[in-house]
């Protein structure tokens, strides 16, 4: 069974009208729940992708309160441990678990600008099966602008500062190294970055707090 087959309407037919996505203070409290359980840079890096995403959906005429939550607990999953690619579905799979929709796809889309599983620059600790689901529902969701933002502010958030997309490339690139499909990877971001900017008319740059101390 696809994660996003059975699982997802079991979900909203057996708990139907219960919120799709949580307001701002429950996921406030989630993410501090997280930090008890996994504490760790990780925690700070969720909330500057917060904070960019709540800025740019502000000039874009998209919901802020949903952008900063998406932000906020995009990598959620992490509360059960290190890990690699597998806080991807085990975001999923907690969120989901709270009825927590649009929140848990967040999860699983923001690790792939290119839209592709096997573009991912992060160990695949997950198992087969795990990979087979991921790989459907990445490859049958139509990406939408909140998909698109929280992918983009993912690459904008440090755990210290927010910062260019250069320097969180190469940030990830010492760590990781060089593969065959990152320069695939940075050029998806880049779009995303301009699709954005053409909505707002100006450079992300120009709205983002501390963004320009950064790169003098």
């Amino acid at each position: 069974m696809y994660i996003i087959g059975n699982l997802y309407t079991d979900k909203i037919e057996s708990e139907g009208s219960a919120s799709m996505i949580p307001l701002r203070e429950e996921a406030e409290i989630e993410l501090q729940l997280a930090d008890r359980l996994n504490p760790g840079p990780w925690i700070n890096h969720c909330r500057n992708a917060a904070k960019a995403a709540e800025a740019i959906a502000k000039h874009c005429g998209l919901d802020v309160e949903k952008a900063y939550v998406l932000g906020l607990l995009h990598d959620i999953g992490r509360r059960n441990g290190p890990s690699a690619v597998k806080h991807t579905i085990d975001g999923y799979r907690y969120l989901l678990s709270k009825n927590w929709v649009e929140p848990a796809e967040i999860c699983l889309t923001h690790s792939y600008p290119t839209q592709n599983i096997n573009h991912d620059i992060a160990k695949m600790d997950i198992t087969l099966s795990e990979h087979e689901e991921m790989e459907h529902f990445i490859q049958n969701h139509e990406f939408n602008d909140y998909d698109k933002l929280i992918i983009l502010c993912d690459s904008l958030a440090f755990p210290d500062r927010l910062c260019i997309l250069e320097q969180r490339f190469v940030d990830s690139t010492m760590r990781y190294g060089v593969f065959p499909f990152t320069v695939l990877r940075w050029t998806a971001t880049f779009e995303i970055k301009e699709y954005f900017e053409a909505k707002m008319n100006c450079s992300i740059y120009d709205i983002l707090p501390g963004i320009k101390e950064s790169i003098r």
